[in-house]
């Protein structure tokens, strides 16, 4: 009976690697569609910290956060910050940056 739970420990651990690796990808999509629509330069991206969250409004749900590096000008980098809930945007955060 023990290697039923095992298998279900393996397997939840598993479908969390998918998970992180799907949010990911909805993040960077994220970031290509905001930088592009603010004629800004994306140059990388990389995840902060993803932790299960719980309040009335939404119920459970993942937050992630990530950093993200950009260019406005083409020479400076900068780095903001983009949090999701589950796979939608919940906030961009970005610093003062030159344009050409």
């Amino acid at each position: 009976m023990e290697n039923i739970y095992y298998l279900l420990i393996v397997c939840l651990i598993f479908w969390y690697f998918i998970y992180l690796r799907k949010i990911s990808e909805y993040a960077r999509s994220h970031i290509n569609t905001y930088c592009n629509s603010e004629n800004l330069q994306f140059i990388s991206l990389a995840r902060k910290s993803s932790r299960m969250n719980f309040d009335k409004k939404h119920g459970p749900h993942w937050v992630s956060i990530f950093e993200f590096e950009f260019s406005g000008d083409g020479e400076s980098s900068y780095l903001g910050e983009m949090q999701l809930r589950g796979y939608k945007v919940d906030g961009v955060n970005m610093p003062p940056y030159k344009i050409n």
